[in-house]
C-alpha cells in the first residue's frame, strides 16, 4: 500500500506553519478560529469547573454518552445513532474501509477534497467519479451519477456544502438521490461538514433521511478544527456495530478533554455557527466585487454554501506560479491541481476573518501589477 503525495496538505503546511507565516491565509478552508479561552468563556461557570476536574484518560469508543447526547439534540436522532470519531477524516476512513471489498467500488464528486479519492484507491477500491461542472455551475447531475452505480456498489458519497466548489444539494435533490439508492440497497454518504452555512437557498441536514449516514465534524462550520472531533449518524445497527469496532481499532477514542470540549461547542452552537455566518457572508460580498474587478482575468462560480470557493485562470494556464506568486505578495491561496483541476485554485474566505479584506486588497493590488507587466510584455512582443 502506498498513498499518493497530499498536495493540498504540503501546501498549506509548507506556508500556514512557516517561520513567519504567511500573512494572509485566503486558502483554508476552516472558520474564523477561537482561542480556548473563548471557548470556555461560552460554557458557564459550573461547566468550566466539569471541564477542569475531568479525568485525562480514555474515552469510550463510541463518545462520551454527553457528547453523543448533544450531538443526537442537535442532528434530531437518538444518541446510539451517534458515533464519535477523530474529525470527519476518520469517518470517513472507517467508511471506505468497511466498504473495501473485492470487486466492489465507490462513486464520488470530482473535483472533490482529495481523501474521497485516494483512501478508497489506496484500500484496492475502484473509484468512479460524477463531474462537477462549471459551466453546470458545480450542479451534480443525477442522471449521469444514477448511471455510474451498480450491483458492486457499496456506497456513493455526495459533499454538501461542498469542498472546494461550494455548491449545494437541494432538499429535493437529496431525497431523491436518497430514494434511488435506498431502492437499491447502497449506503448514501452525505459529507455536511459545512452545514448548515449558506449564501442562498439553504438544505435541511440529511440526517433527516432514514437510509443516509451522515459525516460532520467540528473542523468547518462549527470552526474548531483544533478538537479533532467528528461523528457519525448512522440508523442501520448494523452498520454502527462495525463502525464502532473498527473504530475501536484505530484510534480507540477521542481525547476526553476534547469531547468535554465539543459539548460546550454544539451547546454554544448558535453563537459559534452566527459568527461564521456573519463573517462568511460578508467576506462573500467583498469577493462578489473582487472577481467583478477582475471579471477578465479570472472565472467564478458564486459558492451556495460553505466556506470556499473554486475560480479558475481564464487563461487555462495552471495556477500553480500564480498561486506561488501570491504567496511571495503575503497571500496564500490553494492551487488547483491540489484537485486535480490545476486551471483553478481554492479560495477560502472565513479562515482570515475579520482580515479577509486586507488579504483581498493585496491580491488585488497583486493581480493588477501582474496584468500591467503581461500587457508590457505583450506589447514588447509586439514591437520586436
Amino acid at each position: 500500500m502506498e498513498f499518493a503525495a497530499f498536495l493540498l496538505d504540503e501546501w498549506l503546511g509548507k506556508h500556514q506553519f512557516a517561520n513567519p507565516p504567511v500573512a494572509y491565509d485566503l486558502a483554508s478552508s476552516t472558520g474564523p478560529g477561537w482561542t480556548l479561552r473563548q471557548l470556555l468563556e461560552l460554557a458557564g461557570a459550573e461547566e468550566r469547573e466539569r471541564i477542569l476536574d475531568a479525568k485525562v484518560g480514555y474515552a469510550p469508543a463510541a463518545g462520551t454518552p454527553a457528547l453523543r447526547e448533544a450531538i443526537a439534540e442537535m442532528q434530531g436522532v437518538q444518541p446510539d445513532e451517534v458515533q464519535v470519531t477523530t474529525g470527519a477524516a476518520e469517518a470517513l476512513l472507517v467508511l471506505f474501509s468497511l466498504a473495501a471489498e473485492p470487486g466492489a467500488n465507490v462513486v464520488v464528486p470530482s473535483p472533490g477534497f482529495p481523501p474521497f479519492e485516494e483512501v478508497p484507491r489506496t484500500l484496492g477500491l475502484e473509484v468512479r467519479h460524477y463531474p462537477l461542472r462549471r459551466e453546470n455551475a458545480y450542479r451534480v447531475e443525477l442522471d449521469a451519477l444514477r448511471a455510474l452505480t451498480d450491483t458492486r456498489t457499496k456506497l456513493v458519497l455526495v459533499n454538501s456544502p461542498h469542498n472546494p466548489t461550494g455548491a449545494t444539494f437541494s432538499d429535493v435533490e437529496m431525497q431523491s438521490l436518497h430514494d434511488f439508492l435506498a431502492d437499491r440497497g447502497i449506503q448514501f454518504v452525505v459529507d455536511e461538514v459545512y452545514h448548515p452555512i449558506y449564501h442562498g437557498p439553504t438544505t435541511a441536514s440529511a440526517a433527516r433521511l432514514s437510509h443516509a449516514t451522515v459525516v460532520s465534524d467540528f473542523s468547518k462550520a462549527l470552526c474548531l478544527a483544533g478538537l479533532r472531533a467528528g461523528w457519525l449518524v448512522e440508523r442501520n445497527r448494523k452498520r454502527m456495530s462495525s463502525y464502532r469496532e473498527a473504530r475501536s481499532y484505530f484510534t480507540v477514542s477521542n481525547t476526553s478533554m476534547g469531547e468535554a470540549l465539543a459539548v460546550v461547542a454544539v451547546r454554544q452552537r448558535e453563537k459559534i455557527l452566527a459568527r461564521a455566518g456573519e463573517i462568511s457572508a460578508i467576506n462573500l460580498a467583498r469577493l462578489d466585487s473582487f472577481f467583478t474587478q477582475f471579471r477578465h482575468v479570472f472565472g467564478w462560480v458564486r459558492p451556495g454554501g460553505g466556506m470556499t470557493a473554486f475560480p479558475w485562470l481564464l487563461s487555462g494556464e495552471n495556477s500553480r506560479a500564480f498561486c506561488e506568486e501570491a504567496v511571495r505578495g503575503g497571500v496564500l491561496l490553494a492551487p488547483g491541481d491540489c484537485f486535480a483541476v490545476p486551471a483553478h485554485f481554492r479560495v477560502g474566505f472565513a479562515a482570515s476573518g475579520e482580515r479577509f479584506a486586507e488579504g483581498l486588497e493585496q491580491l488585488a493590488d497583486l493581480v493588477t501589477r501582474l496584468v500591467r507587466e503581461g500587457g508590457e510584455r505583450q506589447a514588447a512582443g509586439v514591437r520586436r
